[in-house]
This record gives C-alpha cells, structure tokens and sequence, in this order.
C-alpha cells in the first residue's frame, strides 16, 4: 500500500524518516528535543565529518512551500558544513523537484538520490516492514498490516489459557460456562447490534447507561478481535443477562450474528420467565421482529435524547440491578472511539463560526414611570402596540426610547416621566438595585428586547416565521428566492452561491435560522440552522406540513447527506440576503436606538486541521447530488 502520510504529526514524520533512512544507510541519528532544529532533525557523527538528515512534513503545503523553507534555511545548512546532507519529505516531488533542490540545498547534498519523495519512503517501508509495524499511526492505513498484527496478536493469544479479553472474561461463569457451573448473577444489560452500523450509537448509549450506574456490554467492548470470542459472548449472555437491548433497524436485523444471538435471548426469556426480557431500541421505521410479537419498543427515531429518557425511565421501573456506588464507566468504549478517530494535522486552519459579533449598541436605556394615575390594562395595550422592544417595570416601564416618542406612544394610558437613565452595560453585567432588578433578570430583560428587535426586522424583510419547540426560526420564502435559485455570497474575490430553497424527496427544503443573543464574552448574535419542508404540489410555496414528527424525520433523512461546506454557504447566503447590501444588520431598539450586528459571521483560528479529505471546492459541493439528499431515482425514494 502506498501511504501518502497526511495522518502523521511532523514529530512522528521526523522519527519514521530517522528510522527508514537510518536503516537503509546502516547509521544510527541522534534524537533532538522539539524546538528550533537549526536545518537538522538528526545526526551522526563520523571521524571525517557529520551527516545530517532533516525531515520536512510537506503534504498538505506541497512542493513550492517546499522549495520556499529550503531558500530560507541555505545559509544555516552552510554553517553546519556536514558531509553528507539528507532530505526526507511527504510533498510529492518529480525528477524535476529534486533536481530544482539539489540547486537550492547546495553542496552538502551529495546528489537528488538523497532527496527522499514519498515514492522514496514507501519503497524503504516494503524493503524494512518491521519498521512500518513499529510505527503504529500508519496502521490506519493499511489493511494488510492490520490483519498481521491481528493474526500474530491470535496466534500468540492461543497459546494461552487465557483467551477471552478482561472485559468480556469478568461476565463469564467460573467454569468458562460448562453446563455444571453455578449461574452467575443476572446484572447486566446486553446491547445486540451490528457492527459497525450501530457503533456510533452503542458508543453513545453505553457510557450513559453505565453512568446511570447499570453495567452494559456490547460487542465493541472486545475491540472486535474476531469470530472465535462468539461463543463467550453467547455463555455470558446466557449467564449474566438481566436486559437484553436490541437495536430495532432491518440493517440490524439482518446481520447473521444478530439474529443468533437473538435466537438464544428469546430462549433466554422463556427460561427464566421474563416477558420483557428483550427490549427493542427502536432506530427508524421497519420491518416487526420476528418472536417478539407486539413487544412495545423504546422510541429512538424522534431524537436519541428522548429515547434514552425513555429507556431509563423503562428500567427502573422493571428494576433492572444497578450500582449503589459511584458510577464507573469502562475505558474501553473510549479506546474503540480513538480506533476511528480523525486524526490531527500540526497546521492551523481558519474555520468560520455561527457568530454575528455586535458593533454598536446604545448607551443608555431608560426607566420611565406615571406622573398620575394609570390604568394597567390601558399600560399593558400601550406596551403591546408599541412598536419597539418595552418591559413592563412596576407602575412604569424599561425602554430604549427617548422622552419625545414616549410621550406619543403611550399618550393613551398616561403622562410618563424618564425617572432614571442607566448606562446599558452597567444594567446587563450588575443590575439596577434602586428599582429592585437583579443582575440575571436585567440580563434576561436586554435578551428579551434584542430577541424582539430580531422577529421585527426579519418579518419586515418577508420571511417565513415558524415556532419550533425552543424558539422561532425564519426561513426564506417563495417570494424571496426561487426553488433552485443560488444566492451569490463572499466578498474581496471569494464570490460563491448557495441554495436556500430547493426540492428533495418530493418535499421543498428552505433553508433559516434561529438567532440567540449572548453578551459572554463579548455582545453577539449565535444562529443556529434550521430546515424547514413543504410537500412539493407544484406551487412555489408547497403544501405546509403541521406533523412535527414528519417534519423531524425529513431533517434527519434529507439533511444527512449535507456536508460542512454546504451548512456553511448556506448560512452565508441567508445573511447576504438578509441583510443585502449593508455590512450590518441593524435591529431597531427605539426609533434613534440600534444594535448594529456585522452581517459576516467572525473567523477563528484553530490551532491544529485534520487529515479529512476536501475533494469538493464550494461551489461543487451546492450541486453534488449525493448532498441534496435526493437518490438517482426520486420517484423510487417516494414509493
């Protein structure tokens, strides 16, 4: 297999190019700390001079940033004068690179041979395979040396007595299960699923059970060193089994070992008269199970949230035995996670973020109260029909708004008077004591108002308001944009487009957001994306869908195939439509009161990427069609 090294840190490089080098020249380099290498990453002293071997972890940057670091460090490889100077790198190079090197490195490399490409290292690494053994990072690559590792960590395993790993050995009876072994105590929850469709959600569902205090076991937890443990998993489930939790999808369903096993916690039940012995989990809308006739299943399909609420509330109630003591959750559902994790890259990559940081605000708000009598009901009308964001305070109230405007708005109920001018900041970090207002109640008042300016300003512009569970979503309209229609986004040359309506499934998508206001650990707006349907009836708008749960399921199924990129433009298109022209949004507090909101979301910097493939650029990815969450054939999706 051909490695390209793209998840190897650049100290891992460094020490796979010392090891591969070091072998293949029959010399041994010396080690240097982390830090400035002054042009060398290792060395080996000779009577007649030094070699030097520096390895330069290029993959991502690619032949020209290759070329431009080896120009800048000329002159420190000058002042080493080795007598002998070695290249390793992961760019890609031609004969032509390494030619175009050798000119910039200058005499202390022998000749272009001591270039080594990555053509170079994965030929070292079939002529020396102990040594890619010995460097476990590049496993994850590699299917055949996995299956080596795997075949000799068996071997050596049979050769002991012991062949079961901890995990699942501490479940098995003190006979390895014969027939005249004392059964053990029933205190375990067995998931059954399959692997490795159901990994993401047994590495979910687990630590959580064990932090309720239940003990679980799963497949995975034996890091699924092969089909020879399949008979101690079956012993330990027939003998430590208090609940068996069957993952409910027909893909599960389907798996040989799965139904295997179900087989046995259907004989199991029998045996030891639990009619709820089994309790399905169920994950998306199927086929019924066979021997479990009508069992009532736990609802994971409207949220896995919801289902695991479910779940407990359902074990406690059939007392299923649990600890009495701190929870302890097995290391090993955090070992199978690292297994597939994504791995890092030491490069820093600039990311976009949800947040609309906040430029101006006001100075003040104002509290004004009656000079007289007033009517309540007629206040109460008056704070309702103004059009600007007011909080009730008392026998007056908070607003943004001068002396003049509220002199003619609330005319109707009574003569107000501006009794106290607080500066805003003060109001929202300390509160106001002289009218009894704590600091988390002003706070949540400010949020209020800000959250009021919002629905105002995105109902004037025509978009669709929909009340979710939490709070108010505002999508683009027909009257807006067209199905299909791409909005253009980006400024200073980095013009691009998104959808924010378009067809998938027979339904119209339209794409909104929700907007929070936050003041820690500056002002800012965070939005959060929403998607809303309607059933396509060849009407621009479409048919309205009032179902939450119908609604629920077509997020979950034609949004799955949405990558980053795609979320990501998309939100940048409904803010330049939003806010068209303008560089802020400005949300109207009082008629000379604003809170002005920069309509481009703020940038961050993480300090490490990942090796993730980008085959896609943005505008590729608006048009692949495995992303609009559409099959070839829409009509065999519907059916």
């Amino acid at each position: 297999m051909a490695y390209d090294f793209s998840n190897l840190s650049h100290n891992d490089f460094e020490d796979l190019a010392r090891d591969l080098v070091g072998r293949e020249i029959d010399k041994r380099f010396e080690v240097f700390p982390e830090g400035p290498d002054d042009a060398m990453d290792g060395r080996h002293a000779l009577a007649d001079g030094v070699i030097v071997l520096q390895a330069k972890h290029y993959h991502r940057s690619g032949f020209s940033a290759l070329k431009s670091k080896m120009k800048s460090e000329r002159r420190a490889i000058d002042g080493l004068a080795p007598s002998r100077y070695i290249l390793v790198t992961s760019a890609s190079l031609t004969p032509k690179n390494k030619i175009a090197l050798a000119e910039i490195i200058g005499p202390a490399l022998l000749g272009p041979s001591d270039i080594f490409g990555p053509g170079d290292l994965n030929a070292l690494l079939r002529k020396y395979p102990e040594i890619e053994k010995a460097h476990q990072k590049l496993w994850t690559q590699s299917t055949p040396v996995l299956k080596s590792v795997i075949k000799e960590a068996f071997q050596e395993a049979l050769g002991r007595s012991g062949l079961a790993p901890p995990v699942l050995a501490n479940l098995l009876p003190k006979a390895q299960g014969s027939a005249t072994a004392a059964p053990a105590v029933r205190d375990t929850i067995f998931l059954l699923k399959a692997s490795p469709i159901d990994d993401e959600f047994a590495l979910w569902l687990g630590p959580k059970l064990e932090a309720e205090g239940y003990r679980v076991f799963a497949d995975i937890l034996t890091l699924q060193p092969g089909d020879k443990l399949r008979r101690q998993i079956n012993q330990a489930l027939q003998y430590r089994a208090a609940k068996v939790l069957l993952v409910w999808r027909d893909a599960t369903l389907a798996d040989q070992h799965v139904q295997d096993d179900l087989d046995i916690a259907l004989e199991i039940a029998k045996e030891i008269e639990d009619p709820r012995f089994i309790i399905p989990l169920r994950l998306e809308q199927g086929k019924k199970i066979k021997g479990l006739g009508d069992a009532m299943p736990v609802d994971f399909v409207r949220g896995w949230g919801e289902g695991v609420a479910s779940l407990l509330d359902a074990l406690q109630r059939q007392k299923v035995p649990r600890s009495d003591v701190s929870p302890v959750i097995d290391p090993n559902w955090e070992i199978f996670r690292r297994r597939g994790a994504v791995p890092l890259v030491d490069e820093a990559e600039r990311l976009t973020s949800n947040w609309l940081r906040a430029a101006e605000a006001p100075d003040f708000i104002y509290y004004y109260k009656s000079t007289g009598v007033i009517d309540s009901r007629l206040l109460d009308r008056a704070i309702d029909q103004f059009k600007y964001p007011c909080a009730r305070q008392g026998a007056g109230f908070i607003t943004f708004a001068d002396q003049a405007e509220v002199n003619i708005a609330f005319a109707s109920a009574a003569r107000f008077q501006m009794k106290h001018k607080i500066p805003l900041l003060d109001f929202v970090n300390s509160g106001f004591p002289k009218l009894g207002i704590e600091q988390q109640v002003a706070s949540n008042l400010v949020v209020a108002m800000i959250k009021h300016a919002w629905l105002s300003f995105c109902r004037e512009r025509g978009f669709i308001e929909y009340h979710y569970s939490n709070a108010v979503g505002f999508h683009a309209s027909a009257a807006q944009v067209r199905t299909g229609q791409r909005i253009p986004w980006g400024r200073q040359g980095d013009h691009r487009s998104s959808m924010l309506r378009n067809v998938a499934k027979g339904h119209i998508w339209q794409f909104g957001v929700t907007a929070m206001p936050y003041f820690w650990p500056f002002w800012h707006l965070k939005l959060k994306a929403r998607v809303l349907f309607s059933v396509d009836n060849n009407t621009a708008a479409g048919l309205d869908i009032d179902d939450a749960k119908k609604l629920h399921r077509l997020r979950r199924s034609i949004c799955k195939g949405w990558r980053n990129k795609q979320w990501h433009g998309r939100m940048l298109a409904f803010l330049e439509l939003l806010s068209g022209e303008s560089a802020n949004i400005r949300l109207a507090l009082a008629r000379g009161a604003e809170l002005v909101i920069e309509a481009a979301p703020m940038l961050f910097t993480s300090p490490v990427s990942t090796a993730l493939p980008d085959i896609l650029d943005a505008e590729e990815e608006e048009s692949d069609i495995s992303t609009l969450g559409r099959p070839e054939n829409d009509d065999e999706a519907d059916k």
